[in-house]
């Protein structure tokens, strides 16, 4: 029987070697590609391991299975998101300039990034019939949530927004950013910079003093 990874997503003792480093990347790339063009029940180990051009045994090698594989993908695409996001709301100068960039950076980031948009879709819906969330509440979905309510309550604090519950708000806000990308994901005609420009009024006709 050939060895095998048992602990965390895939990692043995010790540090793994820069060869094992870029096999897991190769594969979490795989798996983005596959999620994102036929779905999360059609990317199988079997699929994965004929496109990274590996077998099966050895995609279990590196992870173990398809759900620390597919965690794996999850991850990566949003750890991506999240510094695309934070790196542009930290390089505002005042909090309300930062909500202009939190909100232009979660439009934009999901503009160009089409197939991760894709796969954390795909890895939140799937239930074998991909009719709910796996991980209602999860903790990608709070940490958003959590960041757009400092956000807006540093703008309360600064005096620049009027009173107001930071989260309730924050819920109106990130619902309307996801339903409008939602519907330039069903429509790609829809004009999302022009999309992005009405968001970022309508969020701040919400906050303003």
């Amino acid at each position: 029987m050939s060895p095998r990874r048992a602990t965390g997503s895939g990692a043995g003792s010790g540090e793994p070697t820069f060869t094992e480093r870029a096999r897991r990347e190769q594969l979490v790339a795989c798996t983005i590609e596959l999620i994102a063009s036929r779905g999360y029940p059609a990317a199988s180990l079997a699929a994965i391991a004929e496109r990274a051009g590996l077998s099966k045994a050895a995609v279990l090698y590196h992870f173990g299975s398809k759900d620390k594989l597919t965690r794996a993908a999850f991850d990566h695409v949003v750890s991506r998101f999240a510094a695309y996001v934070h790196e542009r709301v930290d390089a505002a100068p005042d909090p309300r300039a930062a909500l202009v960039a939190y909100v232009r950076a979660m439009v934009g980031y999901q503009q160009a990034n089409r197939s991760h948009v894709r796969v954390i879709t795909e890895t939140l819906l799937d239930d074998a019939g991909g009719t709910r969330l796996k991980t209602p509440g999860g903790h990608e979905a709070t940490g958003r949530l959590d960041g757009l309510v400092q956000l807006l309550t540093a703008g309360q604090q600064a005096g620049v927004f009027r009173e107001f519950e930071p989260r309730t708000v924050a819920l109106a806000v990130g619902g309307a950013i996801d339903g409008v990308v939602a519907a330039w994901l069903s429509d790609p005609a829809l004009d999302l910079d022009a999309a992005a420009d009405e968001l970022v009024a309508f969020t701040l006709r919400a906050v303003d003093a």
